[in-house]
């Protein structure tokens, strides 16, 4: 029943998630808990002067399917901007909740984790590093992707200009 949930590729990853710990000079973080589960994921990040992720550190006290998404994510984040790691969550929770297509790009290994749609009961856990990733880059205050009144993107990208955060391109 649960085998293709927890096939090899999920397994080694949740075996193998990179940057575990804690960042001493965090610029935001974030704990996220399952109420269905009792899984946590918290993640520390700093940001560098163009707003993208320059360091991050993860602690995961989660199932293999909570362990797997946060390895994923810790292996792809740096140098991505809020509005990357928003779309990645975006793409996963579409994937679980509403039968999409598996994320592509960085993030294309979610797509191991596509069978946990037939679980919803474990979808929290699943998502659980992304939004903790999204709130701990906004403590930061970055700016989100802004959408057009059609749903489409106007892609931003933050930067530092002094002390002021400028979302927009210059």
């Amino acid at each position: 029943m649960f085998g293709e949930l927890y096939h090899n590729r999920v397994l080694e990853l949740a075996a193998d998630i990179p940057h575990v710990g804690q960042l001493e000079d965090a610029q935001g973080s974030s704990l996220k808990v399952s109420r269905v589960c009792g899984s946590t994921v918290q993640v520390d990040v700093t940001v560098d002067a163009e707003g993208k992720i320059a360091a991050i550190a993860v602690d995961p006290k989660a199932c293999a399917l909570g362990q797997a998404a946060t390895s994923i994510l810790a292996r792809h984040a740096i140098g991505r901007s809020l509005a990357e790691i928003e779309a990645a969550r975006d793409a996963l929770k579409a994937m679980l909740k509403d039968g999409a297509e598996p994320p592509s790009g960085e993030f294309w290994e979610l797509r191991h984790l596509q069978p946990v749609r037939e679980y919803p009961p474990r979808h929290t856990s699943t998502l659980l590093a992304f939004e903790a990733a999204v709130e701990a880059a906004r403590q930061q205050g970055l700016a989100s992707a802004l959408r057009d009144r059609r749903g489409g993107v106007i892609e931003t990208s933050a930067r530092m200009s002094g002390s002021v955060l400028e979302p927009w391109r210059t």
